[in-house]
Parts: C-alpha cells; structure tokens; sequence
C-alpha cells in the first residue's frame, strides 16, 4: 500500500552540476548560524531545524526505489542522513508504515534512521538529531492505548527511550478522540517532547488543538501535502488555522516529489507510481512556472529545488521535509536557507502555478 506522504525525490544529473550544489551548500562554516536556523514547533519548548529531512523513501519498495532495496540503497540513505547532519539539518520525519511489511517495504524507515543515529553518535557522541515518527490509526487500533503500544514499538525500532515528536499519521475511521488522548499521555508518560498529527483538516485540527489543550498540552504540528503547486492547506483553511492557533505545518511533499526540480518532462516523466500522477500532460503545463524557477534560481545562483523550498518558507510558520536519498540532494537542500525571494518572486510564482490544476492529494483531507 503506497501512501502518498513526506516529501520527493531529487537525483543529481552531471558532474558540473554536483559540484555547482556542494559549493552553495558548503558556503560558510558547517553548521547553520542564521536566525532562521531553528524554530520552535508550534506550542511546544521543542525547536527544529526552518528544514527537515523526509525519510519516506528509505526501506521502501512500493513508491520509491524502483521496487527493490539493497546495500546500495541503504548507503546511500546513510550518506543522505550524515550529509544532513553535516549541514546543519539535524530533524528527520519517519513513520511506523514507511518501508513495513504493512506497506510491503524492506526494511522500516524508524530501524534505518535508529541504525544511522546510533553509528552516528559512536563518531559523534554530541551530536544533536530530532526524530518525528507518526502512528498508523489503522481501522483496528482502538482507543489511547493503542497510541501507547505502537510508540513503544517504534521507540523500539529507532532504538530510543523517548522520541521528540509523535504524530497521528492520518484521522482514525471510528475517531480520534482516543488517538489524541494517547498523544497527551505519551507526553505525560515522558515518552514523547511534543506532539502533532498529519493530513488533518481544519475541523479535525481544531478539535485536536482543543482536546489537547484541556490537559495544557500544545498541539505542536500538522503535517500536510503542501507545495507551490499543490496549495490546498490554502484553500481548505489549514494554514490559516495553523497560523491561527499557533501550530507549526510540516509541509511533506516540498518539491512535489521531485517535478519542481525540473529534472521531468513530458519525454522524460518520473517512472513507477509517480508517473500515473505527474502524466506527460501535467509536465507540459508545468513548463512555464518551471522556466520562471529556473530565471529566479540562476539570479541568486540557486537550483530548482531551492527556490521551491525557500517559497514555501516564505510563507511563515512553515517546515518542509524533502525527501533525501543521497547525500547530494541532502547538501542541496541546505541552500534552500540563509536567503529569501522577494514579495514580488513570491507573488509571480504564485500566480504562475494558479493556472495548473494541482493532482490528487491524500484522499482524507476533504474529509
């Protein structure tokens, strides 16, 4: 079962090219010295990084990776992650199904990132690295308890004892008042720093964020599909909600699982199950605001996927996760910050993807 969540994918054409992106991500020292460094998630104490790393892909073989895993891939999922780390990035997203036996993967995305960490701190014993993992509200998982079982359980697999923040992956078929009654008492139990839940609408979140708040526990995040072409948290009030109530977005799916990279088109479109999405058709449409990406990204030397991820933190109160499978794209991701579009190359890109009708989403967010 592939689920349309967390972030795209971005491979690196050319020698040239790979070089031009390390020199943007290397510029200044290693770690992150702007303000816009970190930021709190939403209500909580906990800060992240302005940007994640989405581990969607790793382990799995369903939506990624061409249907299989191997040493190869895992290494490079490793040198993605150390390259974060590198960088300055230091939040990475996981999910309890990405890359299970449940989603018919190899090997659970939370036991890579626990293997990568624990290697990571034999070097590095300082080293700072904030995980967000997501429940899986499955039709037969009832009640707050359940919330409790499977975060042990993912715990666990990362090879931890507490996780910072623990997220409802989708809303629960028979509800979710039970689910958010677990989120408060993983807290309480000291399990979990802060707390969130993903793909929910405004009404949902709402309620959520009042649950909560009951108990004087912050709803820190929602976690959504939101890119420059697909801006539905806009149009249905989420992001307006979140703004609202002080609850941070995590946008998954940044650069729209890679086609606001620019490296598809209509003859070359992604392959598998990303291909019945972003068709030859929607990539022909897509030309005129990817051109206009490119214009921008050449005048302040930055590529594609940079001036998507710097739009997208343009717009306030928002966290991407991009999706990294090598380290290249994890150093390009790292140029996304230290900088900004004005008002007008926001507004311009705005207006240019308003003329594209954007695909599907996750089908639970018109619920």
């Amino acid at each position: 079962m592939a689920l349309h969540i967390n972030s795209g994918c971005f491979t690196i054409m050319g020698h040239s090219r790979i070089q031009r992106i390390r020199a943007v991500a290397s510029e200044g020292s290693s770690t992150l010295k702007t303000v816009e460094d970190k930021v709190k998630l939403g209500g909580s104490d906990f800060k992240v990084t302005t940007i994640g790393i989405g581990a969607w892909s790793w382990g799995d073989t369903t939506y990624w990776n061409n249907n299989q895993w191997n040493d190869r891939n895992e290494k490079a999922a490793r040198d993605a992650f150390n390259a974060s780390i590198d960088g300055g990035l230091t939040f990475f997203d996981t999910a309890e199904v990405y890359g299970s036996g449940l989603s018919f993967g190899a090997i659970n995305s939370e036991t890579l990132l626990g293997r990568f960490i624990k290697e990571r701190k034999e070097k590095d014993p300082n080293v700072d690295v904030a995980v967000a993992t997501k429940y899986a509200a499955l039709p037969w998982r009832l009640g707050r308890q359940s919330v409790i079982n499977a975060l042990k359980d993912s715990l666990g697999r990362l090879g931890m004892t507490s996780v910072d923040v623990y997220q409802l992956h989708w809303p629960g078929v028979w509800g979710n008042e039970g689910y958010i009654d677990g989120l408060g008492d993983a807290v309480e139990k000291g399990l979990v720093k802060a707390v969130g839940v993903s793909n929910y609408s405004e009404k949902r979140l709402r309620e959520a964020y009042k649950r909560l708040k009951q108990r004087g526990i912050p709803l820190a995040s929602n976690q959504v599909n939101y890119s420059l072409i697909y801006r539905t948290p806009e149009e249905n009030g989420v992001k307006a909600t979140c703004d609202e109530l002080g609850i941070s977005l995590i946008a998954y799916s940044p650069i729209a699982q890679g086609v606001l990279t620019g490296k598809y088109t209509a003859e070359k479109p992604p392959s598998g199950p990303r291909g019945r999405i972003y068709t030859p058709e929607f990539l022909t449409k897509l030309k005129p605001l990817l051109n206009k990406i490119t214009e921008i990204g050449d005048k302040y030397n930055k590529t594609s996927t940079q001036v998507s991820l710097n739009w997208l933190v343009a717009q306030g109160n928002v966290i991407p996760i991009p999706g990294a499978k090598t380290a290249e794209q994890a150093e390009e991701f790292k140029g996304a910050l230290g900088w900004r579009l004005n008002n007008d190359e926001v507004t311009e890109l705005r207006s240019l993807a308003s003329k594209i009708k954007p695909v599907i989403g996750f089908p639970v967010e018109k619920l």
